[in-house]
């Protein structure tokens, strides 16, 4: 990966539930497992919309168990599916780690096929092809649905989005209600896991503005008796960077449904090279979870007790010469990535 600027990355606080009725996401909130065969997975969904030739957005995902040498091909469906992103441009190479990333014109549903190296894809197609011959794997989604008149709330000073449309990233559905966060009376966050009517539905809350390199920093009430199936999840999002994983660190309060799993995580996509994730138990309690993002680096601490109300965070404005190590502080992990930049 080559992180060389910041965009337009921003902030996004969820909890979410894992199970058959719960999928959720802070982008996948559920285990992967190993396929049978090979498979696409989105990550990046852009909105349901209209065909309209002179527009286009980011789509990205990855494909678990392709070979080097195979591709992918994308269709929009507007009225019928169309070859994105041009006839001329048909295919999306396999990164080595896996991703793919694209863009695509505005449609209804999207489409994404897995195909050997022969494979000519048609300029519009009425029906999608099976999976057989030069077709490995096909995979389709319905394009991301934004409500018009979206519901924010104010919280530590900024201004927040509050998810209340499902997505399908990770491969599953996961839904959400905006009832299911609000602030109270002290200003604090509140995030709900809820059924109604035979249905679970969690909260997101998206930071509306990009700030740049600096300290983020939560504070969390006691988390020791969060069901092992709940995630609470704080991280980094860009979805024009596909590319970078999306420019994603996360801080993650969970046990992935494993009552005797450790129940905390620091990660730096992607998660699954070994080396990006640490696992580790905190305490019951107040806890403040923060990460310290410069130039080339970013460092991780959980501590005992508010850090609310401390100093305000300068930022930094040299980059990093050397890797740093664990600081030997509790629950403190500190991972660098030279000549790169993230952001949030």
């Amino acid at each position: 990966m080559n992180w060389n600027e910041v965009v337009s990355t921003k902030v996004r606080i969820l909890a979410l539930a894992l199970g058959t009725s719960l999928p959720f996401l802070f982008n996948g909130c559920t285990t992967r497992q190993a396929a049978s065969k090979p498979s696409i997975e989105f990550t990046v969904i852009p909105q349901a919309e209209e065909g309209a030739p002179d527009k286009t957005s980011p789509i990205s995902g990855r494909v678990i168990g392709g070979r080097a040498d195979q591709r992918i091909v994308l269709f929009a469906k507007s009225g019928i599916w169309w070859v994105q992103p041009t006839v001329d441009e048909p295919f999306t190479p396999i990164q080595p780690d896996s991703t793919w990333t694209s863009s695509t014109h505005p449609g209804t549903e999207y489409a994404a096929l897995l195909v050997e190296p022969g494979y000519r894809p048609p300029p519009t197609i009425d029906v999608l092809p099976s999976e057989s011959g030069d077709v490995v794997a096909v995979k389709s989604v319905h394009g991301e649905k934004w409500e018009a008149s979206q519901r924010t709330l104010q919280f530590s000073g900024y201004e927040w989005h509050v998810r209340n449309v499902g997505s399908n990233r990770g491969g599953r559905e996961n839904n959400y209600d905006s009832t299911n966060a609000w602030t109270d009376a002290n200003g604090f966050l509140h995030l709900r896991i809820a059924k109604s009517a035979g249905q679970w539905s969690c909260a997101e809350v998206k930071l509306l503005r990009s700030l740049g390199y600096g300290s983020y920093r939560f504070v969390v009430r006691d988390v020791s008796q969060l069901e092992p199936a709940a995630v609470l999840s704080m991280f980094t999002w860009d979805d024009a960077d596909a590319g970078q994983n999306h420019r994603e660190m996360n801080i993650e309060l969970a046990k992935w449904g494993d009552a005797a799993s450790k129940n905390a995580q620091y990660v730096v996509q992607p998660y699954y090279v070994p080396a990006n994730v640490v696992r580790f138990n905190v305490p019951a309690g107040v806890l403040t979870h923060s990460f310290r993002w410069e130039p080339g680096r970013v460092a991780f601490k959980t501590v005992r007790g508010s850090l609310a109300d401390g100093p305000k965070p300068q930022r930094p404005r040299m980059p990093c010469r050397k890797r740093s190590r664990s600081s030997g502080l509790m629950c403190d992990h500190r991972s660098a990535m030279r000549r790169r930049k993230l952001e949030r």
